[in-house]
């Protein structure tokens, strides 16, 4: 039972996520971020 719910939780955070990823001003935050990240890190690859 407890599974299920956690599922449903799980199903409704990831809707939330993909509608607001489709926002044309949270795209461009994120490909921002995306730069970002992968400046700091040198743009390399973990194992």
């Amino acid at each position: 039972m407890a599974g299920m719910i956690r599922k449903l939780i799980a199903s409704g955070v990831a809707a939330r996520v993909i509608q607001e990823a489709r926002k044309p001003q949270n795209q461009a935050k994120l490909k921002k971020m995306l730069a970002d990240f992968q400046n700091k890190n040198g743009g390399t690859k973990r194992r």
